[in-house]
């Protein structure tokens, strides 16, 4: 089976990823073992790794055994650093420097009066830490629809992203609520808050998906900026989300003859090799 394989040019950890799996590595190996409150990220191979350098993963505060905690890339609410200080817990912070951006805007448009409408999935952790940083003055959710149904909409509403969102998808959000939500007097401030490595991710994962006949997407399940580019690349050709070179099943290429790959923000350069190495071995 002759098959041509190219990987895109933006694969492997992400900027924020590479920055708090470094911080953790480091405090691990002069610690000799520490706590992350939930997993730093979400990817079942890179915390593996981790978990043999001594990391353990705290289900929540109550969780946590040690005098540190190290908070994961997706950050967290204020809430919860203050209850972590207040059982005299020291935090390292990992949190990705784009979600910090986000959380500040968040506090920022909340002190300004602003009512801080979150375009993304309410469950994820970036978003609920993000929203904890809007107090009590926000809303996460994926349908406009859902804000104009408030019987007592407030007048000023500031509009910001889950940072690993498709950016024409959150573009098209902000044009419905502009939509059904302007009125008399009313104020919409829109702060785009989408990472910059995402948007670059996408772009290079849809030019590759758009010059071959199959895609793999190489990351997690249930990472939620994996599974946005395999809805990207899915609407341009046949694509496949592997977290392993095991999950991969030759017959998938019959007929196929130009390969794409590209990964999520939090696969590691070894899984990648162990993809590609597999392909070869299919193509030859």
């Amino acid at each position: 089976m002759a098959l041509r394989i190219e990987t895109a040019s933006e694969v492997g950890f992400c900027f924020g990823v590479k920055r708090a799996v470094s911080i953790l590595e480091k405090v691990a190996c002069e610690r000799g073992g520490v706590e992350t409150l939930g997993a730093v990220v979400h990817n079942q191979q890179v915390l593996h790794r981790l978990a043999e350098m001594g990391v353990r993963v705290a289900k929540g505060v109550d969780d946590i055994q040690g005098d540190t905690v190290v908070v994961s890339a997706h950050g967290v609410n204020p809430q919860l650093e203050e209850a972590i200080r207040a059982r005299h817990v020291d935090i390292i912070n990992t949190t990705c420097p784009f979600v910090r951006r986000a959380q500040v805007v968040a506090r920022r448009l909340a002190e300004s009066g602003f009512f801080v409408v979150i375009y993304g999935d309410v469950n994820h952790p970036e978003v609920k830490g993000v929203l904890g940083w809007a107090k009590d003055r926000g809303v996460a959710t994926l349908d406009e629809k859902s804000i104009t149904k408030y019987d007592c909409l407030p007048r000023h509403l500031g509009v910001i992203s889950q940072t690993t969102q498709i950016a024409a998808r959150f573009t098209e959000f902000t044009k419905k609520l502009i939509d059904s939500t302007l009125a008399k007097d009313s104020e919409l401030r829109i702060i785009d808050t989408i990472c910059h490595d995402t948007r670059k991710r996408q772009a290079a994962a849809v030019e590759l998906a758009n010059r071959v006949d199959l895609m793999l997407v190489i990351g997690s399940h249930t990472s939620a900026n994996t599974n946005h580019i395999v809805e990207l690349c899915s609407m341009v050709t046949k694509t496949y989300l592997i977290e392993t070179a095991e999950e991969i099943q030759p017959p998938w290429f019959q007929g196929r003859h130009y390969i794409g790959v590209t990964t999520g923000a939090s696969t590691a350069m070894e899984t990648i090799d162990e993809v590609l190495m597999k392909l070869e071995a299919i193509a030859y």
